[in-house]
């Protein structure tokens, strides 16, 4: 395809299991969390650690540059570079695509790129007073320079989002419970296998800690955000999370030294900004802009799309836009079972897709899969990828 630029390979991917703040992960700082998953994705790779050029992290909660103390704690040269990246949500997926474009541009044979958060022991923002008079308080997930009430937040633009597109509470719910229901299946069926990495030896550890048999009775009777008549609620809209997730990234000569292992490549990636308001629309026209790149491409040929929901809304909307197949957005269930870790959330996309279309033992895996994001502030991403 035309589109497709000089070949960078994600010969690996892994992340941890996903935890609630305060959870599976909560005595972690960000270096303990990211480690483990890094040297696996390496030792994946056959990579040696002494032979990574550039580390690239996202992360929207830490401070400074997490991504040099991240590489040194995962036992990376001192010599290799590090790039900490903030689009808060999409964070884990622009870093990801830096370092394609790095490889793919000649200046780096070897990188390390994903995302990580540990909500549970990042730092806390404490807003200045503007007066002796005046008490400090703590500054939310809201971007940065604007008040809580300058811009809706995400459940807000969800709930704005489903009353524009007619979306129930019943059809939200049944989202969630689906959601639920394939990520306990994928469990079951140890699709995670290969792709989670325990950081410690028990079976809390190997499974992502949000996802739960879905109980119908505890949907029905969750409390709206925005009563009397709001539709989204805690049961339909994902919860933030601790986690991190990571990729190798090798140019084509390093790719065929280690004999041309099962990789993705990028084929195209497209950024999209919308209103803040309609923030949860986002994804959708990220896609939309990504697709009217593809010319003479097949669009059917995608047959795997993850998404980092923030609302059952968000994801339901993006489906009847596209015109999705049942099977092919979040096939083993979204970030309404499993959790949404921000800047995370966009490299554990990434893994997703590797493990449905390289790690996966089906015959027929997807060629082509799409990595979707939307972002706090109205931004979405998207990517294309193909299997090697």
């Amino acid at each position: 395809m035309s589109t497709t630029p000089p070949q960078a390979y994600i010969i690996a991917a892994r992340r941890t299991a996903l935890g609630r703040v305060g959870g599976l992960h909560r005595n972690r700082r960000l270096e303990n969390l990211t480690a483990p998953v890094i040297e696996a994705a390496l030792g994946d790779a056959r990579i040696a650690a002494a032979r990574v050029e550039e580390v690239y992290l996202g992360n929207s909660t830490a401070g400074g540059n997490p991504a040099r103390v991240v590489a040194l704690a995962a036992g990376l040269p001192e010599t290799a570079a590090a790039l900490t990246v903030d689009r808060q949500c999409g964070s884990g997926l622009d870093a990801i695509l830096l370092a394609v474009r790095a490889v793919a541009e000649g200046g780096v044979e070897i990188a390390v790129a994903g995302g990580a958060e540990s909500l549970s022991t990042a730092p806390w923002r404490i807003a200045k007073p503007k007066s002796l008079y005046q008490m400090p308080h703590f500054i939310g997930l809201e971007p940065a320079g604007t008040d809580a009430t300058d811009e809706p937040q995400s459940f807000e633009a969800s709930e704005w989002l489903a009353r524009r597109l007619g979306l129930s509470r019943t059809a939200q719910d049944a989202y969630a419970a689906k959601s639920h229901l394939r990520a306990t299946r994928a469990r079951e069926a140890r699709r995670f296998v290969g792709e989670i990495v325990p950081l410690r030896a028990n079976a809390d550890e190997a499974r992502d800690e949000s996802v739960v048999a879905a109980d119908p009775g505890a949907l029905a009777e969750a409390t709206p955000f925005l009563p009397p008549d709001g539709t989204l609620t805690t049961a339909n809209t994902s919860a933030l999370h601790d986690g991190a997730a990571f990729v190798v990234v090798v140019s084509e000569a390093v790719w065929r030294e280690l004999g041309e292992p099962p990789a993705l490549r990028l084929v195209c990636a497209a950024a999209h900004g919308v209103a803040p308001a309609e923030e949860a629309a986002a994804p959708i026209a990220a896609v939309t802009k990504l697709f009217g790149r593809l010319h003479g491409f097949d669009r059917a040929a995608i047959r795997a799309i993850e998404m980092s929901e923030s609302s059952a809304a968000q994801a339901i909307a993006l489906a009847d836009a596209l015109g999705l197949d049942d099977n092919v957005l979040n096939a083993d269930g979204g970030a309404v079972a499993r959790g949404h870790p921000l800047g995370a959330s966009g490299a554990v996309l990434v893994v997703r897709l590797f493990s449905r279309m390289v790690r996966t033992k089906d015959k027929e895996p997807p060629r082509h899969g799409v990595a979707v994001q939307g972002t706090i502030g109205g931004l979405g991403l998207a990517a294309l990828l193909e299997r090697a």
